[in-house]
């Protein structure tokens, strides 16, 4: 069993060398480098104690969905009885195999649960040499739901834009869909109020969304944009509950509204955060950011990649990202694919739309520049 105290648990290895005999060349074995023999990496087994079939259970999943993951992400094969968890495989998938097994079997001795999202991202980082992070982003609470979940960082991406949060007056998130921008954004100011740090939150975001026509919905603008302002609302159910969120939306509290109503005014002693601010325009963010009164702190968030404005119109969040990089005060956190913590694939989606438009403008250039030689 494993020794009290240590991080790692001990593993045994059990090597089975496929070696070239005396009579063949390494010519023959068709692995050549450099000029250089270069022989298969063996395969091993490695063998990580257990303490309970509780903890298998928890690590394998249902249907054993977890372990399949394990098995493809890296190349292994895994097995297990009432005592060990035996890894098979190249020894280098053995070592990213054996590291993501053990802190996950550390994350389940906490009372963490395990998900596929969580899997992967381990994997990830045992890739990259950084497995003990795995531990790391598990210790931070960053904040509780109204029904007492713990809202954790899952991503170092994620780590790195809620320490800008708390130590920057203004923030800009950027990244794709399913990164966690707005509902940590909405963890942080509801967080900020209830320590008494503000007495407001307002919500807001322009009202552009891709092939809706406002002017033909019904009701005033406020009506109009509600449903999209939908993520908004549902982030503020989570940690405050409905009841709750009722009561602070009818004493002014909490507010969510269309950005045009942000203008003419002084925001003090608030947090505001502007959602989908890659669809204002250049006059609307300058506009939003100016209305920062005293103790007050904005958050922007924003995806580079789903801009709904006309094609002849510059983003306001594209030009503020040039025009204040390196304002004191000022932080920009960028998130990637790496922190979507959504469905495995939407990351997949993201990086077909990137590879899309990257093609893409590579065409537009070389027809600009066929274009100029002709002229």
């Amino acid at each position: 069993m494993q020794n009290k105290g240590k991080e790692h648990m001990p593993t045994e290895k059990r090597y089975e060398i496929n070696e070239l005999t005396d009579t063949e060349s390494t010519a023959d074995a068709g692995n050549m480098l450099n000029g250089k023999a270069v022989v298969d990496e063996p395969t091993v087994t490695e063998f990580t104690e257990i303490e309970s079939m509780d903890e298998i259970i928890k690590l394998f999943g249902v249907f054993d969905e977890n372990l399949k993951i394990i098995e493809a992400e890296t190349g292994t094969n895994i097995a297990a009885d009432s005592e060990k968890i035996n890894i098979s495989g190249k020894q280098s998938a053995v070592d990213i195999a054996r590291n993501v097994v053990e802190k996950l079997l550390s994350l389940i001795k906490r009372g963490e649960s395990i998900d596929r999202g969580r899997i992967r991202y381990a994997i990830d980082l045992a890739r990259e040499g950084n497995s003990e992070l795995i531990l790391e982003l598990a210790d931070d609470v960053i904040a509780f739901t109204s029904k007492g979940k713990q809202i954790k960082c899952k991503t170092l991406g994620q780590k790195r834009y809620i320490n800008a949060l708390k130590h920057n007056t203004v923030v800009f998130g950027v990244g794709p869909a399913g990164t966690g921008k707005t509902y940590l954004a909405v963890a942080m100011a509801v967080l900020a109020y209830k320590n008494k740090e503000v007495s407001r939150i307002i919500l807001t975001r322009p009202a552009v969304e891709a092939g809706e026509k406002l002017g033909f919905l019904p009701g005033d603008l406020q009506n109009k944009v509600d449903p999209y302002l939908r993520p908004l609302y549902d982030a503020l159910y989570d940690f405050l509950g409905s009841e709750n969120f009722r009561i602070l939306s009818e004493r002014g509290v909490i507010e969510v509204a269309p950005l045009a109503y942000m203008r003419g005014r002084t925001l003090n002693d608030a947090v505001v955060i502007l959602d989908e601010a890659q669809n204002t325009t250049a006059q609307q963010i300058k506009m939003f950011l100016t209305r920062m009164g005293m103790n007050t702190k904005m958050i922007v968030t924003g995806d580079m990649t789903q801009i709904d404005l006309p094609a002849s119109q510059t983003s306001g969040l594209v030009q503020a990202l040039r025009i204040l990089k390196g304002v004191k005060g000022i932080s920009f956190v960028e998130l990637n694919k790496k922190d979507i913590v959504r469905h495995k694939l939407v990351e997949r989606i993201v990086d077909a739309y990137e590879k899309f438009d990257k093609e893409a403008k590579a065409e537009r250039e070389k027809r600009e520049v066929k274009k100029q030689l002709i002229n």
